[in-house]
């Protein structure tokens, strides 16, 4: 008899002894199918989200659509192209209503209205940033503030944002950030704010609090020759900062940049690591890093695709970073940005040379990177930087 032709028979009222058979063979073939799709499905899977881009070269923002369960990208909405503003920097209100383009040639920032499937809409006039050839940009965790790096007047700027309209108002004055300030990074508490000096291989440490920078009497440190991409673990406890040009001492001196790492006291001043800098046995130049939410790897990206991800294990009890197996990875990457997307899944790094993102799962145990289908994704043109809608 078959197993479909049993359990109607069972239905039917049948003696007990082929009731009770029937059920046992129905709790073992649940077990059975519950077992193989726990066995068989490994992958990672989270909700699906959006993502935005800018892309300087188009003078545009670009909408993306990721797949959760598979990490896949697909390209949006892209905004109006509008020549000579070289949109660069990206910052996302964590309401999500508002984004915020920062125009590095133009010198302003658009304001854009993002609406319920992700589109955005210009809101209004884009604002003056401040300074000269402005280039990263960040949003305080109270989403109150907006900061931005002005590279070629050496500040940054600090912006109050209506939660109403997502209009921007300066607080004060530009702030001093010593020479060329690239990149920008507030910690997960808001209380500190830290800058890359790439010119002068440095990094510039604040306190931030009711939107005012104050720079700290021991800043800035030096980190690394070309100190860009930074990157703090979630505890706070460490900063890690891509250094691209450094040199390395033997038995590392045919590889060129390394990765400084330093401690986060209670004031937000910074010591190095023992240890630091770390670097990889081959490659060249890491540029854009991050930390994955565990806390448990560094991923730090070079251009390219030989010896292109150097991948590390944070010492938890220290902030030490040791190599993980086989790293670092011959895989495409680039030198653009480095972001792990919300769901904590997937790594996505910009790539000037596939003009789009490359995406990859990577093993929560050893870290190492596998590519997604499909990448990398191309979004036309070389994206400048990247953020998530959580």
């Amino acid at each position: 008899m078959s197993f479909l032709r049993a359990a109607r028979a069972a239905l039917a009222g049948q003696s007990c002894l082929p009731r009770i058979f029937v059920a046992l063979v129905v709790v073992v073939v649940l077990a059975g199918l519950s077992l193989s799709c726990g066995n068989s499905s490994h992958a990672k899977s989270g909700p699906n989200h959006n993502a935005y881009v800018t892309l300087p070269a188009r003078g545009s923002v670009l909408l993306l659509h990721i797949n959760g369960a598979n990490g896949a990208i697909t390209v949006g909405a892209e905004t109006p192209q509008v020549q000579d503003t070289t949109p660069t920097g990206i910052a996302l209100l964590p309401s999500k209503k508002f984004l915020y383009a920062v125009n590095s040639f133009a010198n302003t920032i658009s304001i854009f209205k993002v609406a319920s499937d992700g589109t955005l809409a210009l809101s209004g006039t884009p604002t003056p940033a401040g300074g000269s050839s402005p280039n990263a940009a960040v949003i305080d965790p109270s989403g109150k503030y907006l900061l931005v790096t002005n590279n070629l007047t050496n500040d940054v700027s600090v912006f109050s944002i209506d939660a109403g309209t997502g209009a921007l108002s300066p607080v004060g004055s530009p702030v001093r950030a010593n020479m060329n300030p690239a990149e920008i990074l507030i910690t997960p508490s808001g209380k500190f704010v830290y800058v890359t000096n790439p010119g002068i291989g440095m990094v510039t440490a604040f306190t931030f609090s009711n939107g005012v920078l104050t720079q700290l009497p021991t800043s800035p440190v030096s980190s690394g020759a070309g100190a860009y991409g930074l990157a703090v673990d979630g505890s706070e406890r460490f900063l890690y900062v891509a250094n691209p040009s450094a040199s390395n001492p033997p038995p590392f001196s045919s590889t060129l940049g390394n990765i400084s790492g330093f401690n986060i006291g209670s004031g937000g001043a910074l010591s190095p690591i023992p240890g630091s800098p770390f670097t990889a046995t081959n490659g060249s130049g890491p540029r854009a890093i991050t930390v994955d939410p565990t806390r448990k790897f560094v991923y730090a990206t070079t251009p390219g695709s030989g010896f292109s991800i150097w991948c590390f294990t944070i010492t938890s009890t220290n902030g030490q970073l040791v190599a993980a197996t086989n790293s670092p990875f011959s895989l495409t990457a680039g030198g653009l940005f480095a972001l792990i997307d919300p769901s904590g899944n997937y790594l996505y790094i910009g790539s000037q040379d596939a003009n789009g993102v490359a995406g990859y799962t990577y093993d929560p145990s050893s870290g190492a990177p596998t590519a997604n289908a499909g990448s990398p994704f191309s979004t036309v043109a070389a994206p400048g930087k990247m953020v998530f809608s959580e």
